[in-house]
């Protein structure tokens, strides 16, 4: 009860003391407010860059490793493809080996892309769409989400039938004013495909890269009748074969692991040998960029801190002021039994009061930020962030107010009601 008591009268007494100078104490606070608002904002727009950008490379499936030629990331130095162009591509009968002899895998699936397609349907037609020939399980490494109709079959893969799946785009340029184009015929290469199935609107995502909803997708072997692939030559459209690890394999140690091993040995690569294919992972590429975060993020805190440090002073400044204004208050609670604690945290509640209020504006400052637009970027205060601005404002408040609180607790009572 006790402390309950002592709570609300210093919410009290600070409240008065705001309201007794609006302007010394607004202009006191600002420090606290540009000060959150600067280390949250920067926080915010870090969080929401690196969550748009990780969100940007969902296209590429989670849990997934992919065997290739070339590494998402590159290399280092100027000249770091020179190594890479004379490796061989990914071969459909290492598909095979690999599919037969996986343990640690959940699925296997090969797959071909080739950008710039034109697609036409009667008269109507769209370019730069991006062709898939997919094998099977390719929709376990992908999420393919359907709107209308169904995905490929088993028996439509292994025969490599004419059929296909567009996206949504697709669908509304080839069919503009058709409900489901399913069963409709489209035109890849003068080769006509039927049209079982029609993806899920994605949107655009911040970095623009590949969308289902500008892409069409066919059995693998219908692909390789229009583009050759799947021979392992270095000068082929190459192909690249998706492993898809299990829950209990944690960070695909073995998935990797296992690859690694099996390829080498379908290739015949010799112990001091490099390997001659790229294992990659989608989060290598977000993971490339994160130190670019960490700087921004660094940055923020040091703009911000100097901010909260002014801040800061400016807090201790109003409480030297109150602990001077109400000298005699103190001496009166004294001389009727308040203990020094009682004055200590009278003043210190008061301080993080204060503090805290510079902090809730500047964090209504950064929502109102999130709701600014920035295109295709969405900004996102997080709880955390929010609970980390309220924190450090109310360490600034402590830390500000301890000295003023420690000076008022100390007080003689009889030379403070004299004062």
């Amino acid at each position: 009860m006790l402390t309950i008591r002592l709570i609300f009268e210093s919410l009290g007494f600070a409240w008065r003391a705001l309201k007794s100078n609006i302007l010394r104490t607004v202009l006191s606070l600002l420090g606290v407010t540009i000060g959150i608002f600067s280390i949250i904002a920067v926080l915010t727009l870090v969080d929401s860059l690196e969550k748009n950008i990780r969100d940007s490379f969902n296209f590429l499936g989670s849990n997934v490793i992919y065997v290739g030629k070339w590494p998402f990331t590159g290399g280092n130095g100027r000249d770091w493809w020179k190594e890479y162009i004379k490796r061989p591509n990914v071969s459909y009968a290492e598909y095979k080996f690999l599919r037969a002899n996986m343990k640690d895998a959940e699925t296997v699936s090969i797959y071909a892309d080739r950008g710039g397609m034109t697609i036409k349907a009667g008269n109507n037609g769209i370019s730069q769409i991006n062709l898939t020939g997919a094998d099977l399980d390719y929709d376990r490494i992908f999420e393919i989400n359907l709107d209308k109709g169904r995905y490929l079959t088993n028996d439509e893969i292994e025969a490599g039938r004419n059929v296909v799946i567009i996206g949504y785009e697709v669908a509304k340029a080839l069919f503009p004013n058709t409900d489901s184009p399913v069963g409709q015929q489209i035109k890849i290469k003068n080769l006509k495909f039927n049209i079982v199935g029609v993806t899920v609107r994605e949107g655009e995502s911040f970095l623009g890269t590949p969308s289902k909803d500008y892409g069409v997708i066919i059995p693998y072997d219908a692909f390789r009748k229009l583009y050759q692939t799947g021979t392992g030559q270095w000068f082929e459209l190459g192909s690249d074969i998706g492993l898809k690890g299990r829950e209990t394999d944690i960070g695909l140690v073995e998935l990797e692991s296992e690859a690694r091993g099996l390829m080498r040995v379908k290739r015949g690569l010799k112990p001091i040998m490099k390997d001659t294919f790229a294992l990659n992972r989608p989060e290598a590429i977000a993971n490339a960029i994160s130190g670019v975060f960490d700087v921004l993020s660094i940055a923020g805190w040091i703009i911000g801190g100097f901010s909260m440090l002014v801040g800061g002073f400016g807090i201790a400044n109003i409480m030297f002021v109150s602990v001077k204004e109400r000298t005699s208050i103190i001496g009166l609670q004294k001389s009727l039994g308040a203990k020094n604690y009682f004055i200590l945290f009278q003043f210190l509640f008061e301080s993080i009061f204060l503090s805290l209020i510079g902090g809730l504006a500047g964090l209504f400052l950064v929502w109102l930020l999130t709701l600014a637009p920035f295109g295709s970027l969405q900004v996102i205060l997080s709880a955390k962030n929010i609970v980390l601005g309220l924190g450090v404002s109310s360490t600034i408040g402590l830390i500000a107010g301890i000295i003023p609180a420690a000076m008022a607790a100390r007080l003689d009572p009889v030379i403070a009601i004299r004062a």
